[in-house]
Parts: C-alpha cells; structure tokens; sequence
C-alpha cells in the first residue's frame, strides 16, 4: 500500500468499533482491485456523531461505514438519504459525492444476498428475525419484501411493535412481535423457515450465550447469525449439529461491505478476496 496525496480515505465509525473486521475486509478489497483508497476505523462517541460526519465533509472523507449506536444518529447530518435507509431510520453507509453526503443501508442487502447465495429462498417462507435495532430494521425490511411473513422478537416489545408498523404500512407484510422471552422463541420458531440473529447475543467474549434453546433447533430450519467474531457462534454450532442450514455473520459482513465498496468506488468488488482476509483473521483471534 502507498499512501499519496492521492489517496481515497474510507472508513467506519462506531462505539466501540476496536473489534470491527471492516478494516480488514476493505483494505483487502482495495489491494486486490489495485485502488489508491485506504479504510481506517474511527472510534467515535455519541455526542461527537455531528461533528464526525462535518469532519467527513471537510477533510473530503470518500467513505463511511456506520456502526452501533449511531445507525439511526447520523441520518438527520446527511443531505440525502436512500429511501430504503429513510422507512427504517437506518444509515450503515455514507457516500461523499462533490461534498453532499448520501445515506444508504446496505445490511439488509447483505443479508438478502448471504441468504440467496447459500441456497435460501424466501418465497413463501416465515423469517423469524431476533433483535430490531439499526441492522435488524434493514434487514427486515429487505427480508420482508420477499417473504411471506415475518416475525420479529425483541428484548422490549416498543422497538419490535415499531418495525412492524413500518413494515406493515411500508410493505404491507403480515408482521408479528414478541419479546426474547423462551416462551415467545419457542412459539414463532414452531412455524418459522428461516432464524435470523440480529442482536448482540453470542459475541466474543460471550461465547456460551445463543439467543435461542438448543432443542429448539431442527433439520429443515436455515438458521444465519449476523454475529462474526467468534466465527461459530453457540447458536450456529447448534444448529448444525441440529443439522440445519447454516450461514454464519461473515456472509452478510461480506456482502453488505461489497455493495458498500461499490457505491464508493464504481467496482465491482471482489467478494472472494474480503472473504479469505476475513476469514484468515479470524482464524487468529
């Protein structure tokens, strides 16, 4: 890599954000397409959301990923906002274009594609989609758009009762919520297709948490947890000794990057290389 005056900064902001694999992912993407671009991650607090994103303007920041808690915070600094970012009041992907600044979501995206491209179709399936924070509204949204039914539980029923709504008027999708109670898991998975992790729940160091009862697990489910670090997660360790479909939190962390790269770049970007760094790096955590 050679730093110029030349080269294209991109990035990710977040709290905490020393434990994102983005750097890693991007980096390996621009070497591999031969671009003078490079990705940073910057920790940012939540008072300092305006101030960072006038920063991105200023010092002509090409790029900016999103991440927890500020999803949602930094939609009213940007100039405009994609209209699928807009109905679930989530941004994961800022785009500096002659000094104006566009919101996208591209998690949803991610998700839809690591779901398609490991053999899951959604047609006339029920998702059951655990969390409703920034990355589960995208997410639902897109998942929503092509099944039949969603069903979204969270640790407090107001966020859950909220997406659906916009669910409901945005797509007008049958949507049900509920909490992360077992009793609640156990009543939607029942009839559910396919089992979505979008919270927290399972990641490094909490390596003996899974959202979801083991026994609650069976052969003809297809289960994807957005969580990447660790690898394997207890809930897709789980699920494949239960002998279902498996797709772990580096698929959509791949593919929502992609499309991320491309709106930055103009490329397309090349998925197999941000697929090999992730995975050589975290075979060393």
């Amino acid at each position: 890599m050679n730093i110029s005056g030349k080269t294209r900064i991109c990035g990710v902001i977040g709290d905490p954000i020393e434990h994102s694999l983005s750097p890693v992912i991007h980096n390996a993407a621009f070497q591999e397409l031969k671009i003078n671009y490079v990705y940073l991650a910057f920790k940012v607090k939540p008072a300092e959301v305006a101030n960072a994103v006038n920063g991105m303007r200023a010092l002509n920041i090409r790029g900016l990923n999103v991440t927890m808690p500020h999803k949602s915070a930094v939609v009213k600094h940007l100039d405009r906002v994609d209209l699928s970012a807009q109905i679930v009041n989530s941004v994961n992907t800022i785009l500096n274009k002659e000094n104006l600044l566009f919101g996208f979501n591209t998690d949803g995206v991610g998700a839809l594609k690591a779901l398609k491209e490991n053999g899951v179709e959604l047609k006339g399936r029920k998702v059951l989609l655990l969390g409703a924070g920034g990355a589960a509204r995208a997410i639902a949204y897109a998942l929503a758009k092509e099944a039949d039914e969603i069903a979204v539980l969270n640790r407090t029923v107001k966020p859950a009762q909220a997406l659906a709504k916009v669910l409901g008027g945005a797509l007008t999708k049958k949507v049900t919520v509920g909490t992360l109670s077992p009793s609640d898991i156990a009543l939607d998975l029942k009839d559910s297709d396919i089992l979505v992790n979008a919270t927290s729940v399972g990641m490094k160091p909490h390596f003996d948490d899974s959202p979801v009862p083991s026994k609650l697990l069976r052969p003809d489910l297809a289960v994807m947890d957005i969580v990447y670090n660790p690898l394997e997660t207890k809930l897709t360790k789980e699920a494949k000794i239960a002998g279902a479909k498996v797709i772990n939190g580096v698929e959509m962390l791949i593919y929502q990057g992609a499309a991320s790269l491309e709106l930055w770049t103009g490329k397309s970007a090349p998925v197999e290389a941000m697929r090999q760094a992730s995975l050589k790096h975290l075979m060393k955590v």
